[in-house]
């Protein structure tokens, strides 16, 4: 639960920080702006899962959460704990990326972020998020990390939004920056993240020769790499 609740909350401060840090530098360039956020972003998410992916398996999000738990991989126990963990996770990252630049600690989000189109996206980004990490799972794949991070990074450019986290969705209504969503079009965004989730499952579940079920299921389903490739928890 605290290893969730470290790794959401480096997460946010990656995504928060580096986006008031690319606006600072790039001149009201918001091209430029959302490649630092994207590389940022990605590499952050790189590093966290294989940084706490042996230790909790660095869901990092609720979606994964959920649907990791619904296939059996991960207790109900430690969904419920991973969950809100998560949220508190998100919401002190926000604040100390804040801290860091010097800015209110807290501030409700005036961007707005609504809209069928954006929906869609949030549909699409997490769609994809969740059918690597249905699969990569399955096969515990030592790249699951890198493919993870790329597809990530990648889906900041082929969507709208790309957020795909409902703590960090809920985190970001919370600071009037590059990265936030004014706190009244959080609910489409996160109802469009936990549809995308649940078609993601429905398609690879019917994909998947095995019937969905992980190669060598562990008490609490972990993100590959190559610390935790070869053991399970």
């Amino acid at each position: 639960m605290v290893a969730e609740m470290l790794g959401t909350g480096f997460l946010a401060a990656a995504v928060v920080g580096s986006g008031i840090m690319a606006t600072g530098l790039a001149g009201g360039n918001e091209a430029l702006t959302l490649l630092a956020n994207s590389l940022a972003t990605a590499a952050a998410l790189f590093a966290l899962i294989g940084w706490l992916g042996p230790i909790s398996g660095a869901h990092l999000n609720p979606v994964v959460t959920v649907i990791l738990a619904l296939r059996g991989d991960t207790t109900g126990g430690d969904a419920a704990a991973y969950i809100p963990a998560q949220v508190i996770g998100a919401l002190i990252g926000v604040v100390i990326a804040h801290a860091m630049f010097d800015m209110p600690l807290l501030g409700a989000s005036t961007t707005v972020r609504s809209g069928r189109a954006q929906w869609l996206g949030e549909f699409v980004s997490t769609f994809g998020l969740v059918g690597i990490v249905w699969v990569g799972s399955q096969t515990r794949s030592a790249s699951l990390a890198g493919v993870v991070a790329a597809y990530i990074g990648g889906a900041f450019w082929f969507t709208p939004t790309d957020f795909a986290n409902p703590a960090l969705t809920l985190a970001r209504a919370l600071t009037d920056t590059f990265a936030g969503i004014q706190p009244a079009d959080v609910p489409g965004f996160i109802g469009a993240e936990f549809a995308g989730a649940a078609a993601a499952a429905a398609v690879f579940q019917w994909l998947s020769p095995d019937g969905g079920h992980v190669l060598a299921t562990p008490s609490r389903a972990r993100w590959p790499t190559s610390a935790s490739n070869d053991s399970s928890p």
